[in-house]
């Protein structure tokens, strides 16, 4: 088996280990009319109704989890959806939307879910399933900012360089729904929240920014954040205008930790990006490999990430450290990317690309790096293969490097030479999964 195709399978293990619906059946059951949540139970009986609501990329598949073992007691439900991420559901209504980029469709359902949450009762259930993609599956603007307000603000987070807590942040402050806010509209009900993680650390408040998760984020800090990347006076005004309202108290804050709408959630981590990456070293372990775990927290700006892992495949293939070969080292987590040019691209392929130029020439190394969820940013690919020959190979078809580095043209350097990463629409999303292989 080729390097190419060890890195593939490798990879593939780690997005079969965080397929959604065996994440959360690790975590939900039912059993003589009592619902086991992560150790909790819930007396059916005591509920008159059960909703099932949520948003993210993977949160098809968790929904079909839940009606797998609640069956016929669903009231119904409805859950936003990125286009293209669907199952088969029986009881619970999928709505497809847009992602990065928010958009009608997206706004229509988030209506709908929070008009399900607010009519929620004292002996209701609301079962949540969120995953990666959440926050902009679950637009819910609150006034005076628009649908287009907020796609201009998360265009312009997007490409600040702001990493995905800083972005959620600023989300969070314009929302209705997010940061604890859906919970605060569903109390009294009962909220058991599943979550599938895309953000480093497992930060509650974080993932999907947090609508049923008490918020340590503030008005003030979304305005620093504003600042921070120079992009506070490019903001649309009613953003800016909310957020100035809000840090000088003149709108209530998000819910934090021991406010009383949260008193009757329970939140619940069903899969993470560790999941994924350990899956990875067992398989990598499996095919021979001597396997080393960097770290699930690495983050920061792609191309000096991608710097870093391009030394380390250097350090392992001369000096055999920090594993010697045949070796396989990995790391998770998520970068970011400042978009200074016009081209088409995500960070993996970003990052691919990054690697490939410092590692020219090196032999007998790969370079792996992938979206979970099978998207890296507005593409097709997951993400990208390099190798110390990619930039040769490329050469001959004309394409230089570091021109197309320069421009953020990751995608349309890696297609012609064949070496994007396609899996398709994976119904997950733990973050990314990046392998150093050494033969």
């Amino acid at each position: 088996m080729t390097l190419r195709k060890q890195a593939v399978a490798i990879f593939k293990a780690a997005v079969q280990a965080a397929d959604p619906v065996e994440a959360v059946l690790r975590h939900f059951s039912l059993k003589d009319g009592s619902l086991t949540v992560a150790g909790r139970k819930y007396r059916l009986s005591q509920f008159d109704r059960i909703f099932v609501i949520g948003a993210g990329k993977a949160s098809a598949s968790m929904a079909k989890a839940v009606e797998r073992v609640v069956g016929s007691r669903i009231s119904g439900g409805l859950v936003n959806v990125k286009y293209g991420h669907t199952d088969k559901l029986k009881r619970i209504e999928l709505n497809e939307c847009g992602h990065p980029q928010p958009d009608e469709a997206g706004l229509r359902g988030a209506a709908r879910i929070a008009a399900i949450a607010e009519s929620a009762g004292e002996r209701d259930l609301l079962i949540c399933v969120i995953s990666g993609g959440g926050s902009a599956l679950l637009p819910a603007p609150a006034p005076p900012v628009t649908l287009e307000e907020k796609q201009a603000i998360t265009k312009l987070l997007l490409a600040s360089g702001a990493n995905i807590h800083e972005i959620n942040a600023v989300r969070k402050h314009i929302s209705s729904i997010k940061g604890g806010q859906l919970s605060r509209l569903a109390f009294p009900a009962t909220v058991i929240s599943l979550l599938l993680s895309d953000v480093i650390g497992d930060d509650l408040d974080v993932i999907a920014s947090g609508p049923t998760a008490p918020d340590a984020s503030t008005f003030e800090q979304a305005r620093e954040i504003l600042r921070k990347y120079g992009i506070e006076n490019t903001a649309p005004e009613s953003v800016r205008e909310r957020i100035e309202q809000g840090t000088a108290g003149e709108i209530p804050e998000t819910p934090k930790s021991g406010d009383p709408s949260l008193s009757r959630t329970q939140n619940v981590v069903v899969g993470s990006n560790t999941l994924a990456v350990n899956a990875a070293a067992a398989k990598a372990r499996e095919l021979g490999f001597r396997t080393l775990v960097l770290s699930t927290f690495i983050e920061g700006e792609t191309r000096d990430v991608a710097r870093m892992h391009a030394a380390i495949a250097r350090q392992a293939r001369l000096h055999g450290q920090p594993a010697r070969a045949p070796a396989c080292i990995i790391s998770g987590g998520e970068t970011t990317v400042t978009i200074r040019g016009d081209g088409k691209g995500g960070r993996n392929q970003e990052f691919a690309l990054a690697a490939a130029i410092d590692m020219a020439g090196l032999e007998k190394v790969l370079i792996l790096s992938g979206g979970t969820d099978g998207n890296d940013g507005p593409t097709d690919a997951a993400g990208a293969l390099a190798d110390g020959q990619t930039c040769d190979r490329a050469s001959k078809l004309g394409l230089d490097a570091k021109k197309y580095l320069a421009n953020n043209d990751s995608y349309h350097f890696f297609q012609p030479i064949g070496d994007l990463l396609i899996t398709g629409p994976t119904n997950t999303n733990v973050m990314d999964v990046r392998l150093i292989l050494v033969a």
